[in-house]
């Protein structure tokens, strides 16, 4: 390959993959040759080539900036996205009946007025009066009992692993319900892990108790004691995920496996599905011994959740609003999960579907010969479990259905399947 060619290429990459943004001056021809040790021959020729191409613009004694171009083709990708998947059925979007966002912002505004507070970075753990407020919360509501030194606090579960893998020097492998949980597995790949599912001999063991599987099932009391028992004789670390137990509604409380063990679950939450899935704070409760490793190492940590959210949930929580809201999107998504079922019962009466324990998951099994491309051309986003045969598994979220076009969807999931 020739050098201009290379150099043209290199250019385009770093223009359509945003490293060089709309209207941002590149490098001069001189200057460029200096950079990538090449001829100004060599320049001037990748130059004219991105000009003719659309991906740069020349100016009279300014120079060369990037056009529109990587941007125009952005938003035809998210266009052509957002029409082929007008209605997800995979629990990614919420309801915008379930959230006061009048009250939430006031919240944000009493937070923002906190200006003094606000001139400093947060600190790596998060903000003292949020951990506080969550230790207490978590205390109450799932029997986790901690001081708030143990809490870490970041924007989502993924950066919390990324921090927990940091501190898991002494372990080798991890194992997962299944291989639904990828996120959490590439970060694991990540960080050197042998990652397995299913594989109790692992030296961590990470569980979802409340959402075991795609299928909404919970772990039953015996197999949680059963879980904690065989930790504790093999001395593995188990990672509690208590991902979306605020939704239980049909099923029997259970303890959480923190409150079970004995010094060996690190404890994990989040208050996206609460709230919002735009209001990304987690959070997770080390064991005493990660939390020292945690306080050595915590010059390495910078805290991703924004500062003004957290304090804004802080005093959220303080006031009762956290419990009021969570009684408020159960009784809605819990409903709203049966009235979709009802519906796709009219429309596929020979399917055969069924509503997960914890009441947010439609699991729907069909018969099914066609291309899976077919959901997608009706507008319809879903998740596949299963495809083999004549047969065919979706796990359905509804919970960001709008009620009044339920029945629209049904149809369509009728149309797609049969």
């Amino acid at each position: 390959m020739k050098k201009y060619t290379q150099l043209y290429n290199t250019i385009k990459d770093m223009i359509l993959s945003g490293e060089l943004a709309v209207g941002e001056k590149i490098p001069s021809v001189r200057k460029a040759c200096r950079i990538y040790n090449v001829s100004m021959t060599t320049v001037q020729n990748a130059y004219f080539d991105l000009c003719a191409d659309g991906y740069i613009i020349a100016q009279d004694k300014s120079g060369y900036f990037v056009s529109d171009i990587a941007k125009a083709q952005s938003n035809d990708n998210y266009r052509a996205e957002e029409n082929n998947a007008q209605y997800d059925l995979t629990g990614g979007t919420a309801d915008e009946e379930s959230f006061d966002f009048t009250l939430w912002q006031r919240y944000i505004k009493s937070a923002l007025r906190q200006t003094e507070r606000l001139l400093s970075y947060s600190q790596s753990k998060g903000e003292y009066d949020l951990r506080c407020a969550i230790a207490q919360y978590i205390k109450e509501k799932r029997n986790v009992i901690t001081s708030p030194d143990r809490i870490i606090i970041a924007a989502g579960v993924q950066p919390l692993l990324q921090i927990l893998c940091s501190l898991l020097s002494n372990k080798n492998s991890v194992s997962f319900p299944d291989k639904s949980f990828i996120q959490g597995m590439g970060i694991f790949k990540d960080y050197g892990f042998d990652v397995h599912t299913r594989d109790k001999d692992a030296d961590i063991i990470y569980v979802s108790p409340s959402h075991m599987t795609r299928w909404g099932d919970v772990m039953p009391i015996k197999r949680r004691l059963e879980l904690v028992a065989y930790s504790q004789e093999h001395n593995s670390l188990v990672i509690e995920d208590d991902y979306e137990n605020e939704f239980l509604y049909n099923v029997k409380p259970t303890p959480s496996l923190f409150a079970l063990g004995k010094g060996n679950i690190v404890y994990m939450g989040s208050f996206s599905a609460m709230l919002l899935p735009g209001i990304r704070i987690s959070f997770m409760v080390l064991t005493k011994d990660l939390a020292e490793k945690y306080d050595e190492k915590s010059y390495l940590f910078a805290q991703t959740a924004s500062k003004t959210e957290q304090i804004a949930l802080c005093n959220y929580i303080r006031d009762g609003h956290i419990k009021s809201q969570i009684r408020k999107i159960r009784r809605l998504y819990s409903a709203k999960t049966k009235a979709f079922a009802d519906l796709l019962k009219k429309e596929l009466p020979d399917a055969k579907i069924e509503i997960g324990e914890n009441t947010l998951q439609i699991i729907l099994l069909s018969k099914f010969n066609k291309d899976l491309s077919v959901f997608e051309e009706m507008g319809l986003k879903v998740f596949v479990e299963k495809y083999e045969g004549d047969e065919i598994v979706l796990v359905i979220s509804p919970a960001g259905i709008p009620y009044s076009e339920m029945d629209i969807i049904a149809k369509k999931l009728k149309m797609s399947i049969l």
